[in-house]
């Protein structure tokens, strides 16, 4: 078990794998506590008893918890924070990811008409939101043309099916958006797009003319070239990213469970999670891997919710078959509230996204010099230069216990640097008395500035 909230904290390795995870939170703050929802009768109803509601039957109650909560101050619904919802309600540019399960049958083949049902919610959201498409499903669209009955586990014949996949995949969504007259574009990224700060700028702009010209982008990562499946992790992580560098008011996260469940919603005891506030509400909730399609379970969802909201991005988590509703008054599933002080897309992607280059390692006066005093990072603070890199690169910066606290943007070569570590700014020449880091091109993970 390990803590989805730690792994957002710092870098999200690359070829992580979820399964089972322990999403135990750790803000210090307690969620603030929604108003109780008030029965026909004027009784409170417990969240307890709206979990249940939801848990029982989460197919059919909306309209029995409408109902039930009719009395509750506008926007508010079975606990919910309307706040939260009403931003992503009003969102004027959305990301809304689709997982593999929600666009393919059971064989393994994309579903035409899963395909028209989602691109028709998306076409009416279009109307008063700029929407850009995070889909999964190549290599599972893959599958069945190539005769596989299960999700092949070496690298070669992934990367096979994802090629034969890919083209079905855009075919059906430039077909599916043709109905209404629009063109889809594919967009196919690499960790190397994202972690090179020139390609990703790229990538942003190609978005963004995509949408200036009517067209859908649809963004996938590029199975067929990426040297490792779990290079982004899953195509959460890929759709959380997007969502800020593309400046985006709102991530959609959908997929084949209604919202966050403490544990497997097929255990009778488990509870929904409406609202995530803080890492508190995540206190003992529990979630797994991914099914037999796809590789992004609920522990990369939270996963990746966790990081766009850290990013200012408000979330919402349910079910494909949710759409509508998610698109249009975001009353279903989970909605995770996003962090004020939203970051510079310069440092979001410099923090989660960066390939790092080396790492310095400091001792506990720089750290408290680069975190508390949000001062430059000076050589007198550094203990130790690893790998090689150059001026310009990113690098990690490192505690005195092995803790990862920070990412910045180098001012010297590692050769150069070496010879520097340990002297105060005056000691050294008129050339080197620059900063290591300085703190405009710094970023901790403990304050996210």
């Amino acid at each position: 078990m390990f803590s989805i909230s730690e792994m957002s904290e710092s870098v999200i390795p690359s070829d992580t794998v979820a399964n089972d995870v322990d999403v135990t939170g750790a803000d210090a703050l307690d969620a603030p506590v929604a108003t109780a929802p008030k029965s026909e009768s004027g009784a409170p109803i417990s969240r307890e008893e709206v979990d249940e509601l939801l848990h029982d039957n989460p197919e059919s109650t909306v309209a029995e918890i409408e109902k039930a909560t009719e009395n509750l101050s506008p926007g508010t619904k079975g606990g919910f924070d309307s706040e939260t919802r009403e931003a992503i309600r009003t969102a004027k540019r959305v990301v809304v990811k689709i997982g593999s399960s929600s666009l393919t049958g059971s064989d393994g083949r994309t579903d035409p008409e899963r395909i028209d049902f989602i691109a028709d919610a998306l076409e009416k959201r279009m109307g008063i939101s700029d929407v850009i498409v995070v889909s999964s499903g190549a290599v599972a669209s893959g599958m069945g043309p190539l005769g596989l009955t299960s999700r092949p586990s070496d690298l070669a014949t992934k990367q096979a099916a994802a090629a034969v996949g890919q083209v079905r995949l855009a075919q059906e969504w430039g077909r599916s958006f043709l109905r209404y007259g629009r063109t889809s574009a594919q967009v196919l990224l690499t960790s190397d797009d994202a972690g090179v700060r020139s390609r990703a700028r790229n990538a942003q702009r190609t978005i963004d003319r995509l949408r200036q010209l009517g067209a859908v982008p649809i963004v996938n990562e590029n199975d067929t070239v990426a040297t490792s499946e779990f290079r982004f992790g899953d195509n959460d992580r890929l759709a959380a990213l997007v969502s800020h560098l593309a400046y985006c008011d709102a991530l959609i996260l959908l997929s084949d469970v209604d919202g966050l469940y403490d544990r497997n919603p097929a255990d009778p005891g488990a509870t929904f999670v409406p609202e995530v506030r803080s890492g508190n509400d995540l206190r003992g909730v529990v979630a797994g891997d991914g099914g037999a399609l796809g590789t992004g379970g609920m522990a990369s969802k939270v996963s990746a919710a966790r990081l766009a909201s850290r990013a200012g991005v408000p979330v919402l988590l349910t079910s494909a078959s949710n759409i509508e509703r998610a698109l249009d008054q975001a009353d279903v599933g989970t909605a995770f509230s996003a962090k004020e002080n939203r970051l510079s897309a310069w440092k979001f992607w410099m923090l989660y996204a960066a390939d790092s280059s080396g790492l310095l390692r400091l001792d506990a006066g720089a750290v408290d010099a680069v975190t508390r005093m949000r001062k430059s990072l000076l050589p007198v603070g550094i203990t130790a230069v690893d790998g090689e890199f150059s001026a310009g690169d990113i690098v990690d910066l490192i505690g005195p216990s092995g803790e990862v606290i920070g990412r910045g943007e180098v001012n010297y070569d590692s050769e150069e640097l070496l010879g520097m570590i340990g002297y105060h700014t005056e000691e050294l020449p008129n050339d080197m008395q620059k900063p290591v880091v300085h703190a405009d091109y710094l970023s901790d993970f403990a304050s996210r500035a």
